[in-house]
């Protein structure tokens, strides 16, 4: 019994120095998550009405002023990034859209006989790409929290020249879209070629504990009809300006994914901070029965002591 007793005493040791672990993660994930999600929120309309002006432009200009706007007939290689964190302890985070983007490599092969390179980001989503057997082409480093645009430009580039010199006739970018603390969701978007068909709209709001921002519900552009005027010419200002806004549609998904996985992690270390407590509660309640049996025990060994001496 007197070994029962220190088991238990270990055990409960163990996971309150786990639980301390745990909490800490948790404690510095939440410190992250409010800056990734500052950053999200204040990129977001912008991003949206980027991605709207580029579809109108798609929509109203001729294809020849630049070969991002060329509709490609035939679909016989895509190009997908994958963005994923580097680390683990973030619930199902990547778990979501690792396996959202295998199943659509699939489909696409099986389906309609279409191959993908994947460009990863995160070393989650390269590890699991490569034991899954998929090809991966390049991988880029992924930040705790990236900043600023040029952080991703290399990223960008690649993919950019990649479709110009034809290497693929699709890119497809996956992440994971921040909706709130609780709630997030893998996405997969297609980047190019550049369509004017409409996406689903971002639900508007986030909220982290008792802060609550909220976001215009449309961020479209009126549906007027636009008539655009290029200075000095369409060539030079397409050339400059295409480039620069697919940028910014791959920067802000790195964004979402960053507040995405900022959350996941700290909402699973508070789970597993609450699921600490729980089993050292069961552990004190287990070791204050078998100190209680133990005690119980010499008492009625003294009792039988004595009676067997009267």
């Amino acid at each position: 019994m007197p070994q029962a007793t220190r088991d238990i005493k270990r055990r409960i040791k163990s996971v309150r120095n786990t639980r301390k672990v745990t909490k800490a993660m948790e404690m510095v994930a939440a410190a992250k998550m409010r800056k990734a999600v500052s950053n999200v929120l204040a990129t977001r309309s912008y991003s949206r009405l980027a991605w709207e002006l580029v579809r109108n432009l798609a929509r109203r200009t001729d294809s020849q002023y630049h070969p991002l706007l060329e509709k490609r007939d035939q679909i016989k290689k895509i190009g997908m990034v994958l963005i994923t964190s580097n680390r683990g302890l973030c619930g199902g985070f990547n778990n979501q859209i690792i396996n959202r983007v295998a199943k659509y490599i699939r489909q696409q092969k099986e389906e309609v006989g279409i191959e993908a390179d994947l460009v990863i980001m995160g070393k989650k989503g390269r590890e699991a790409m490569f034991k899954q057997g998929h090809t991966v082409i390049a991988e880029f480093k992924k930040l705790d929290i990236t900043n600023m645009i040029h952080e991703i430009r290399p990223l960008s580039n690649l993919i950019i020249n990649d479709y110009l010199e034809r290497k693929y006739d699709k890119v497809m970018i996956a992440y994971t879209d921040f909706v709130s603390t609780l709630v997030q969701k893998p996405r997969i978007l297609e980047l190019l070629p550049i369509e004017s068909k409409v996406e689903d709209e971002y639900l508007g709001q986030a909220k982290i504990g008792d802060l609550k921002v909220e976001q215009p519900a449309e961020t479209k552009l009126q549906s007027t009809e636009l008539e655009y005027l290029f200075e000095p010419s369409p060539d030079e200002v397409l050339s400059e300006l295409f480039p620069r806004l697919l940028e910014m549609q791959i920067y802000q998904a790195i964004l979402e994914s960053d507040a995405s996985e900022h959350s996941s992690r700290m909402v699973a270390m508070r789970n597993a901070s609450d699921a600490a407590a729980d089993m050292i509660d069961d552990l004190t309640l287990m070791f204050n029965k078998a100190r209680q049996a133990l005690i119980t025990a010499e008492l009625a060994d003294i009792s039988g002591g004595r009676i067997a001496m009267e």
